[in-house]
């Protein structure tokens, strides 16, 4: 049978005959802590009894893990070679294993951080430069110590110093945003983030269907290789089981019967054949293959070697052109021969698995603590020496010192977004170049399942060559989604027709097919609970699915997508700046994290030459007034002290949040004699005023001094003196917990949309 390609994302272009077996995480963490110990101070004796030939197996085993994370063996990365004085850059020997060696103890247990300290704890002293060296680059570009476990908030960790930082805004709230917003918080800048839609996620999008109680994937859904992959590491920290897409994927045709075991392998074997010998032709086309597409390749190939001559043979190599048309979101007459499977050498290893409860889970995760705006369409990007300024629809304005645009390929061909002054001709020519393509779904969510719950995947073949793509494969969720979901993919000329049909005629079709595998062999196929079918060619947020290279493109167009401009004012992140990884959410993710370090960089060489012009900080101030709206309803109340969380799980101990403590001026100033008696009334109700001060807080903390007695004087001891927390008047709070306070006002406008869909659908 069939190898299923995974959904939404890059699927294998070739149908594999041998797969790797299941991936077992607690199967990785014990292979680790085989060789690291479990604890630090086990880990520590272990090193020190090792022999040289236990020691060298223990540096083969890190170095694989390091190749695995996409790090060479035996050379420094070129961003390396600026971290090392000259002669570790000549020699990089030892550089490299104590790099491999963070790696492979971060990974090891990916929950917490791992501190410099500790890894100094494992190296001998001699190397304590290069563990500087190596633990600093390694943090900085996003390896290690990232996530999104309660140990890695949306904010600076405790003993970071503090000083001048710049404003960064950026575009976009999906995962590549949304990963760089967390980690520049943590680097310290002050962030805020412009999303269009009225949700985060971007072309990830989980929807809740069947009275709420499915996730359905209705966009990116399956993590493509979970070796390595920073989306398993999300998982990992958040504790959020996965599914391995199971390898049996039978055929159908439109009657009900199943392709046969010996037609499925010879075709099988005839399409990968075809897409070898079109590797081979365009090696001896050289630049002449540059114009040629892949679809008129392999036609070709078919033709000079008269393979798939009958019908039966014609419609299941159809089929596997659909998948392949499906893994690049395109038509293959639109890909390019020369260029069409560049990012194949960087393909991450391991199965393909489904996230348990959808990928929203992630998406949610990375929003906590993360100051977004929605409902903001971007317009007008102005970028110059002196900073960005950005026009969003309805004529608001933010500026900041630099700006991220995440937006997707399509939006950037569309032209919505206005650039001033206009990028670089480079970059408007990979943007014309690269190739921008459609997948669409429609998602059902039925009373029960009624196919086969072995499976993962199962395809239906078509007559028509044309409509190839036309709900070609069905994809089973309800291992994962907590319902009966089957979801069925168009590609293709498909998808792009598919836009134009009016979704109850597409469900009618979709149930015909479903009748016409099931019905001969007994079984009822009900209609479905409810059903959605996406649009995603004609959402201006995105204006397709995912990136590809076109005939006239290659890997270098991703490359040009993702350089900055305006003297690194204005930087670029997404699935299509990603030349290793595109068309993948993790892809998307690792662009993030890649270019939060990059405006990291670059905000300290500006603090470090004008630290006064960043004193001042540039990014938006909260508005008058919204402190008071705030705590309107504040999630934790007791005598004089309100606080208020920006975590959507306001009860979590490790959540940041902002108190407020109630005061009035007569009780600080206190009785002075007679005169208080004499006091004139004006004066005296001034002095009964109320005002405010402020602290940035632990939830634990706050229950703390919740539960500390009925005292609100001990309460504010305990604050001060035990706590050591510092009060802040209202300009001081607006100024330095900006970041923290668009954080909460996101979260409680999150918090209330949920609670009115709740009471929807009650």
């Amino acid at each position: 049978m069939s190898s299923p390609p995974p959904p939404s994302g890059r699927p294998p272009r070739r149908a594999a005959s041998v797969r790797a077996a299941s991936y077992d995480e607690s199967l990785v963490d014990n292979a680790l802590e085989a060789y690291l110990g479990n604890s630090p101070s086990r880990r520590i004796r272990r090193l020190r009894r090792l022999s040289p030939e236990e020691r060298q197996r223990e540096t083969e085993t890190e170095a694989l893990i390091a190749l695995s994370l996409g790090f060479p063996i035996d050379e420094l990365l070129p961003a390396e070679e600026a971290v090392l004085a000259a002669p570790d850059a000549a020699a990089p020997n030892d550089y490299i294993v104590v790099r491999n060696h963070i790696l492979a103890s971060w990974r090891a247990d990916p929950r917490v951080p791992l501190p410099r300290a500790r890894v100094l704890e494992t190296v001998a002293a001699t190397y304590d430069h290069l563990v500087a060296a190596a633990h600093g680059f390694l943090t900085r570009e996003g390896h290690v110590n990232f996530g999104v476990s309660p140990a890695f908030p949306a904010s600076p960790p405790p003993d970071a110093p503090e000083g001048p930082a710049a404003s960064v805004l950026v575009v976009g709230a999906g995962l590549a945003g949304l990963a760089a917003a967390r980690q520049l918080l943590r680097f310290g800048l002050r962030v805020l983030v412009l999303e269009g839609r009225a949700r985060p996620g971007g072309r990830v999008y989980t929807a809740r269907l069947g009275d709420g109680q499915a996730a359905v994937e209705l966009g990116g859904s399956v993590i493509t290789g979970i070796h390595a992959n920073p989306l398993g590491v999300l998982a990992r920290q958040l504790g959020i089981p996965l599914h391995k897409v199971r390898d049996r994927c039978p055929l159908y045709y439109p009657d009900g019967r199943t392709v046969g075991t010996r037609l499925d392998r010879v075709i099988t074997l005839v399409f990968n054949t075809l897409l070898d010998h079109a590797t081979k032709l365009r090696e001896a086309l050289k630049e002449a293959a540059e114009g040629i597409s892949l679809g008129e390749g392999i036609e070709r190939l078919r033709r000079l070697y008269s393979v798939a001559k009958t019908e039966e043979e014609r419609e299941v190599l159809d089929w596997h052109l659909a998948n392949l048309e499906f893994s690049n979101a395109g038509c293959l007459s639109e890909l390019s021969l020369a260029h069409w499977d560049q990012d194949d050498q960087f393909e991450m290893g391991g199965d393909h698995c489904f996230l348990a409860g959808g990928n929203s889970r992630l998406v949610h995760a990375l929003c906590d603590g993360v100051p977004v705006l929605y409902e903001k369409t971007v317009k007008r990007i102005e970028h110059g020496v002196d900073g960005v300024s950005i026009t969003v629809e309805g004529g608001q304005v933010f500026q900041a010192d630099m700006a991220l645009c995440t937006v997707p390929l399509g939006v950037l061909k569309s032209g919505s977004i206005q650039f001033e002054p206009e990028l670089p001709q480079s970059k408007l020519g990979a943007i014309q170049r690269l190739g921008f393509g459609l997948l669409n779904k429609v998602a059902m969510v039925f009373p029960s399942v009624f196919w086969d719950e072995d499976i993962d995947t199962f395809g239906c073949l078509n007559k028509d060559s044309s409509k190839r793509g036309e709900f070609f494969l069905f994809y089973s969720y309800h291992t994962v989604s907590g319902g009966a979901v089957l979801i069925a993919l168009v590609a293709g000329e498909a998808a792009l027709d598919f836009e134009k049909v009016d979704p109850v005629v597409t469900l009618h079709r979709v149930l015909a097919i479903l009748r016409g595998i099931y019905g001969p062999k007994g079984v009822t196929v009900p209609d479905p609970i409810q059903s959605a079918c996406t649009r995603w060619g004609s959402d201006p947020f995105c204006c397709g699915s995912y990136s590809h290279i076109r005939v006239g493109s290659s890997g270098t167009d991703y490359d040009i997508l993702a350089e900055s401009v305006s003297d690194d004012h204005l930087f670029f992140a997404g699935e299509a700046t990603n030349r290793a990884y595109p068309a993948t959410m993790h892809g998307a993710l690792l662009s993030g994290l890649r270019e939060a370090a990059r405006i990291f960089r670059a905000s300290q060489s500006r603090v470090n030459s004008d630290p006064k012009k960043y004193a001042l900080q540039r990014s938006p101030r909260p508005t008058d007034g919204i402190l008071e709206d705030l705590f309107a309803e504040p999630d934790l109340e007791f005598g004089r002290f309100s606080f208020v969380s920006s975590s959507m799980t306001p009860d979590d101990p490790q959540s940041l949040g902002l108190l407020r403590i109630t005061l009035w001026k007569d009780l600080l100033l206190g009785p002075v004699g007679d005169q208080k008696d004499q006091e004139p009334a004006a004066e005296k109700a001034a002095n009964h005023e109320a005002f405010h001060l402020y602290a940035t807080i632990f939830r634990q903390q706050a229950d703390q001094l919740q539960l500390a007695g009925d005292d609100d004087q001990a309460r504010l001891g305990l604050l001060c003196k035990d706590l050591c927390v510092k009060l802040m008047g209202y300009d001081n709070t607006c100024d330095v917990g900006n970041s923290l306070i668009l954080s909460i006002v996101s979260t409680q406008k999150a918090r209330k949309r949920l609670q009115s869909a709740k009471k929807f659908r009650s």
